[in-house]
């Protein structure tokens, strides 16, 4: 029989010599063309938007439940050297004379419109066309409201857009008594002097819970040009104003102009 070798199955084999085969390179990827730059930019506005949209409503939801600390108006009287006074009052406590001259001085519709007065915006176009020379807007308060806790003084139609949306933007987040309140607190009655409260302790000498009806329509006469008109001792147009507007607050009052605070 021939010399026939079996492996035992048991043993340990040897190792077989290899040969190491390198490992092929991996082909690089093909580099992904460069968007062109008018996509790229879309990008960065459309992002923009996004955030400005998300951030802007984030800003008015919390200031729903947070007094504005400072305006952009405030920045510019400190800026001027004139300082600021400022003294927030509750709206339930401010008395209600002051909110039905408001109503009756910049905006007797300010329980039935949604932001935005049409009728006295077309009434102020067509006078303003005649050339008389007092100018009229047709501003209400939750556009002017809008205006100075968000925005700056002044006007172009940029601006004018975005007193627009967030005049939308508070009506529906805030509600008519939160813009009144805000509004009574943050708007200017007299140089580096803001809301009706500081208004009534520069003017008056005591704070806004205890106005009389003439004292409130003689802060509402001075609203529209708190710059160039005073409370105290009024003349020529600020004082007929600020008594038309005390015989208007009983027509408030009586027609229920301001429901909507009750």
């Amino acid at each position: 029989m021939g010399d026939e070798r079996h492996d035992d199955p048991t043993q340990p084999r040897s190792p077989q010599a290899t040969t190491p085969v390198d490992a092929p390179e991996p082909a690089p990827e093909p580099r992904r063309p460069r968007k062109p730059l008018w996509r790229r930019v879309l990008v960065w506005i459309v992002k923009a938007i996004l955030v400005f949209l998300i951030g802007s409503m984030l800003w008015v939801a919390a200031l729903r439940f947070i007094n504005p600390p400072i305006t952009f108006t405030m920045m510019g009287d400190i800026v001027a050297g004139h300082g600021v006074t400022k003294h927030w009052m509750r709206f339930d406590r401010i008395d209600s004379s002051m909110a039905r001259a408001a109503i009756a001085a910049e905006d007797s519709r300010f329980c039935e419109h949604n932001g935005f007065d049409y009728k006295a915006i077309a009434a102020a176009a067509a006078r303003n066309a005649t050339g008389k020379k007092r100018i009229r807007g047709g501003s209400t308060i939750s556009q002017q409201t809008a205006k100075n806790v968000f925005l700056w003084q002044g006007g172009g139609y940029f601006r004018k857009g975005l007193e627009a949306y967030f005049t939308l933007l508070i009506e529906n987040i805030w509600g008519k008594r939160r813009i009144m309140e805000v509004y009574l607190n943050v708007a200017e009655t007299g140089i580096g002097t803001y809301g009706v409260n500081a208004g009534a302790m520069r003017y008056f000498k005591h704070d806004a819970s205890r106005l009389s009806q003439r004292e409130a329509a003689l802060i509402a006469a001075v609203l529209p040009l708190p710059k160039k008109r005073a409370a105290i001792d009024p003349r020529g147009f600020t004082r007929r104003y600020g008594n038309s507007i005390n015989k208007r607050i009983g027509v408030v009052r009586g027609d229920g102009l301001d429901a909507c605070l009750r």
